[in-house]
């Protein structure tokens, strides 16, 4: 049975002051929170076992009756800190979805994730120029570099690009981890030296990314589950209001069709 855990711990410091007192999952888009369209689209794929990792503000997620994890450090932490206080959920069965909070997607976008068994499935969104040109003047600016080898698996991702030339898509927040290979998971990452900087970042405030990184080039992985848009990332101020804008406008079904 597949289950998925929501990672909704940060502050959203760019999304104030809408995040001023309340959760970044919780900021509305298009009259329906984050949350509520993530866990919508997770219902309509037949997935009922959702949790929730909490930070900010958590009572607020907590109120809805949602089944929680509490990182009590999110304040000086990551989003890897954040994954592992659900440890036991981790450790339960079933393939395991991580979605960020701050993301929304179509179901075929799902579907296609659900579809792939490999050990790592990545949604990569293969049209990400798109999306990235209405957010910024300069996609550069923001990406990441994202590199496949012939068969689709991902190599590299994650790091500050020089050029188009490492970006054949960009990482979307959105994993399954197998469910045979979850317990190496969590094994992978007590192993995994705390002293040490990874991208720059000491070992609780990793990146996801370079959390990901490492286990490919431990040998890992990692398929590249390829989409053209048909999600949302919601990380400013000007983000939303870009979305709304289109949205009323009825200019937003390309990148995301927005329901009810």
């Amino acid at each position: 049975m597949t289950r998925t855990l929501i990672l909704a711990a940060g502050q959203g410091t760019r999304l104030r002051p809408l995040t001023d007192n309340k959760p970044k999952c919780l900021v509305p888009l298009l009259g329906k929170t984050l949350l509520e369209r993530q866990l919508h689209t997770l219902q309509q794929a037949g997935i009922s076992n959702i949790h929730v990792a909490t930070g900010y503000r958590a009572d607020q997620i907590e109120a809805l009756g949602l089944a929680t994890s509490f990182n009590p450090h999110f304040a000086k932490t990551n989003m890897v800190e954040t994954l592992f206080c659900a440890m036991e959920f981790i450790q339960q069965e079933g393939d395991l979805i991580i979605a960020y909070g701050d993301i929304v997607y179509q179901i075929e976008n799902l579907q296609a994730l659900l579809a792939c068994d490999d050990e790592i499935a990545l949604m990569i969104d293969a049209k990400w120029k798109d999306l990235w040109s209405l957010r910024l003047d300069n996609p550069l600016d923001d990406a990441e570099t994202l590199v496949m080898d012939g068969d689709g698996y991902v190599t590299e991702l994650g790091k500050k690009p020089e050029n188009y030339a490492r970006i054949q898509g960009q990482y979307t927040g959105l994993i399954k981890i197998r469910a045979d290979k979850t317990g190496d998971f969590i094994k992978f990452y007590n192993q995994i030296d705390r002293h040490e900087l990874y991208d720059g970042k000491d070992f609780y405030n990793m990146y996801m990314t370079s959390f990901l990184q490492l286990l490919i080039d431990a040998g890992w992985k990692a398929k590249a589950v390829l989409v053209n848009n048909g999600w949302l990332e919601v990380d400013s101020v000007e983000d939303l209001t870009c979305y709304e804008t289109m949205g009323k406008e009825g200019k937003l079904d390309k990148f995301y069709k927005v329901e009810g």
